[in-house]
């Protein structure tokens, strides 16, 4: 039975399995680290009966007034373990976290090349607010879409509504 808890710093030593898979944007220890210290509560992992980590997922709380969102800033899950649904069950742990805080949607960056997760966040219920051409440094000719679903706090579901037009990296706030 796979079980959901807070990331440690010593599964730093443990997720190699889960980050050295090409689909899985990895960061210096020190970003891990900011995240853990900063906002614990969005920094979760599953884990294995034997202890292996199976995916973890990482965010955060930011903005303010209507802009108030949790963020994912990162959810993997190693290739053994994909579609069991625990990207989803990781996603609705953040998105409950985020409902706690009042925030008033949940938003994430994700490759507009990965259609498996492209049409995994819209079963989950997010839709594409826009697209940022050239998003990823490493990968000039690769765009991102920025994917939102609305949280109980937007009655009305602004936060959600696509802008016509794709802007770059420094025009997202």
């Amino acid at each position: 039975m796979t079980s959901i808890k807070p990331f440690t710093c010593d599964d730093m030593f443990r997720f190699n399995n889960v980050n050295l898979d090409p689909l899985t944007e990895t960061y210096g220890l020190s970003f891990y680290m900011q995240y853990l210290a900063h906002w614990p509560e969005y920094f979760q992992v599953a884990q294995a009966p034997d202890g292996k980590i199976m995916g973890y997922i990482m965010g955060k709380a930011e903005g303010h007034g209507e802009k108030w969102h949790g963020h994912v800033t990162a959810l993997t899950v190693a290739p053994e373990y994909r579609r069991v649904g625990l990207a989803a069950t990781l996603m609705a742990g953040l998105e409950e976290i985020s409902e706690k805080k009042k925030t008033y949607f949940v938003d994430l960056f994700v490759r507009v090349s990965n259609k498996v997760a492209v049409d995994m966040y819209k079963h989950l219920g997010y839709s594409v607010y826009r697209r940022v051409i050239e998003y990823y440094s490493g990968d000039p000719d690769e765009d991102a879409f920025d994917m939102r679903k609305a949280m109980s706090m937007d009655k009305d579901q602004k936060s959600v509504v696509p802008l016509q037009h794709p802007v770059y990296p420094e025009d997202v706030e």
